[in-house]
């Protein structure tokens, strides 16, 4: 008769400090496995661009929350989401056929696509696009969010049917790569000459590392080890689970592939700016768009002054609009939205508007002093003015707003997968629910630990990584930025001086008392001198790190950059130590964990590296996913089964949820500081190279065994 176990339990004394030290170690291990790459960026942002984190105390919050987030949504799964989809994989293919079997692959891999953290990113990446530069790109990211996610869904979930089909009858991974991988370089060269598809390439390839995260890859894996056991067929590689991470990153960029056909149909192609928010073109700027109010929000927070003109019809409006900014607190916010003017004037703004601006908050002070108004209202002006500062402003980010929609989104992605687990253990595999307490408990710490972890990726990771993005082509640019624009009244022309510059010609200077008390000589510009009013308007630069001589050095930074940025992040990812330790305990201590973690790290910084590069200077898609693809394809041709589903797995679990938050919001940060349409592909790049170094170093450990094998078999047989 088996012995009936009993709950032990423990004084509140005793389990109280044991539970916080079982907390406090969970915390450690996030705190460790992001604190490197936190330090390494915010390090970046001061020594090397010389400028602070933008609102560091709400990033420092945010990195606080993914910490936090992390670990309880990591112990969540571990207690609640893992045995339950552990136990559905043991017993669904002993009770069932494969009918079935790959029927709740499909809707598992789709409701564990939903419940991926970094699955929320893209709902983030569309910041940046227009739908008059790239209109099919927008909708997928503004206006089709849904379609795009429920793709991508779509595609892990036929990954998976199809990695149990592939379990249950002992198929090997190959021909699977050899027909997927030629199948999506065809329409990636196929949508590369069609003007809006070509904006869909590198999304649709970084949807390939998205996927595969902390949900999907142990519930899929539990699956597989589970029906690759009940199966009669022995192949290595399918029996070990080995495999399907690669299907799930590859049929989801099949899936965006597929929607973006279906979608193109019905999109216009692109046009100018000045067309779409014309006045002939409004009717279907506001079908597509939504409203009116849509339309004249998007000409500001994306559109140029071109386009604000072309919104208003005439620069008498245009300009009524510009100062309005100003006069009036609730018509700014009609025409900003969400945005500040800082920001506005930072980013959007052009010479023109900031002057305007500038003048008019310079006639607003000068109001103030001379009709001597109530404190009150002086106060209230004065507040008006000092937070829509030209200089400089806080961004105040209304948390408890993202906090309210992240808890929505958790819900929707975790209850969904929940209930078909249970449905299927309960109905269809007639068995019961145990420890019921702790799955709960699993459930609850998932769906906190899910909103804490996207809200913090919002307000930390992401706005990190945008801040150094944006910033980032500075290092290598020979222009300087702008940092700043004063007001200095009464300007007198007398303090300026002259000296010849290295052209023999005369130049006139005055002096500045910079941030440092340092006294600096300024050029003086004569079109920013108003000799009526006897103002001139001072624009403060940030100069370049590098001149035109050492840009080269520059864009040598950003490359490094990006490598240790690869690097770093992916040695600290949960999911590549664990690859490691399956590879250790497979190759019965011959591969060491440490060699698999390095190899995948370099790889994974590389790809930072080439995807960097590729938006600096450029480079179409298709140039870099070709030639890497085919030389994946060809290292694979000569690879064990077994080290191909190590090296093309590891593709998948570098890109967690660490990752891809900030390598996405620095891609589309550098698209955004460079003016490029289309920021995507870094993340891609992150998982080809680590599938080519993997593969490199698997061929030397099978060639490095098999030489030893020999020379033991030469020595038995001279004795």
């Amino acid at each position: 008769m088996a012995a009936v176990r009993k709950k032990m339990h423990f004084p509140l004394k005793v389990a109280l400090p044991m539970v916080w030290n079982y907390i406090k170690n969970k915390l450690k291990e996030q705190i460790k496995a992001v604190s490197f790459i936190i330090i390494y960026l915010v390090a970046f942002k001061l020594i090397v661009l010389q400028s602070p984190p933008e609102n560091a105390v709400m990033v420092a919050f945010g990195v606080g929350m993914v910490v936090v987030g992390l670990a309880m949504f990591l112990e969540g799964l571990f207690l609640g989401l893992m045995p339950l989809g552990d136990r559905v994989g043991v017993q669904l293919p002993q009770k069932t056929n494969i009918i079935v079997i790959m029927l709740f692959g499909l809707l598992l891999g789709f409701g564990a696509t939903l419940a991926e953290p970094s699955i929320s990113t893209l709902r983030l990446a569309g910041e940046g696009v227009t739908p008059w530069a790239t209109p099919l790109l927008y909708r997928f990211l503004e206006l089709e969010t849904n379609l795009l996610v429920w793709s991508v869904g779509a595609g892990v979930g036929v990954a998976v049917a199809c990695g149990m089909a592939r379990f249950y009858f002992g198929i090997g991974l190959k021909p699977f790569i050899y027909f997927l991988v030629p199948l999506l370089l065809i329409i990636s060269c196929y949508f590369s000459f069609d003007d809006n598809l070509k904006y869909i390439i590198n999304l649709a390839w970084d949807t390939g590392g998205v996927t595969t995260g902390p949900v999907t890859v142990p519930l899929v894996l539990a699956m597989g080890i589970g029906i690759s056991k009940a199966s009669k067929k022995k192949n290595s590689s399918a029996a070990s689970g080995l495999g399907v991470v690669t299907l799930a990153s590859l049929f989801p960029i099949l899936g965006v592939f597929a929607a973006a056909l279906y979608l193109n149909t019905s999109t216009p192609k692109p046009m100018s700016e000045i067309e779409f928010f014309s006045a002939a073109y409004r009717p279907n700027a506001v079908k597509m768009l939504g409203s009116e109010e849509a339309v004249r929000i998007l000409a500001f927070q994306r559109g140029s002054s071109a386009a604000r003109i072309s919104y208003f019809g005439n620069q008498e409006e245009y300009k009524k609009a510009i100062l309005s900014l100003v006069d009036n607190r609730e018509q700014s916010k009609k025409l900003l939205g969400n945005l500040s003017l800082s920001d506005w004037l930072s980013r959007k703004a052009n010479e023109e508007e900031k002057k305007l601006l500038s003048e008019r908050f310079a006639e607003k002070i000068e109001e103030l002093n001379s009709e001597k108004k109530e404190i009150q209202s002086k106060k209230d002006v004065q507040n008006h003015i000092e937070n829509n500062s030209l200089n400089k402003a806080l961004g105040k980010v209304e948390f408890l707003p993202i906090f309210k929609n992240e808890i929505r989104q958790s819900i929707f992605a975790v209850v969904p997968l929940v209930l078909l687990l249970l449905m299927v253990l309960v109905f269809l595999l007639k068995d019961k629910l145990k420890r019921a307490d702790e799955s709960i408990l699993g459930i609850v710490l998932s769906l906190i630990g899910m909103a804490v972890l996207t809200t913090g990726i919002q307000l930390g990771l992401s706005s990190l990584g945008d801040q150094i993005g944006r910033t980032l082509p500075m290092v290598y640019k020979t222009e300087a930025q702008e940092a700043g624009r004063f007001v200095f009244k009464n300007f007198n022309k007398d303090a300026m001086v002259s000296a010849y510059n290295q052209r023999g010609q005369l130049d006139k200077y005055f002096y500045v008392v910079d941030d440092s008390n340092n006294i600096k000589a300024v050029p003086f510009d004569e079109s920013r001198y108003d000799s009526k009013t006897g103002n001139y308007e001072y624009v403060k630069t940030k100069e370049v790190l590098w001149t035109a001589q050492l840009s080269l050095l520059g864009i040598t930074l950003v490359g490094l950059f990006a490598f240790g940025m690869g690097f770093g992040s992916t040695m600290a990812e949960p999911a590549l130590n664990a690859l490691g330790i399956t590879i250790e305990e497979m190759t019965v201590g011959t591969v060491k964990r440490s060699k698999v973690v390095l190899t995948v790290s370099i790889g994974v910084g590389t790809g930072l590296l080439v995807g960097v590069c590729r938006l600096i200077l450029d480079i179409p898609a298709c140039w870099l996913l070709v030639p890497g693809y085919v030389a994946l394809l060809i290292l694979t041709y000569y690879s064990d089964e077994e080290f191909t589903g190590l090296s093309w797995d590891s593709g998948g679990v570098t890109t967690g949820p660490i990752t891809v938050p900030l390598v996405l919001a620095m891609g589309l940060g550098i698209g955004g500081g460079l003016n490029v349409v289309d920021g995507f592909g870094i993340v891609s790049m992150a998982s080809l190279f680590p599938i080519l170094t993997m593969l490199v170093f698997g061929i030397r450990v099978r060639r490095r065994q098999n030489r030893h094998l020999n020379s033991n078999e030469e020595a038995k047989n001279e004795k």
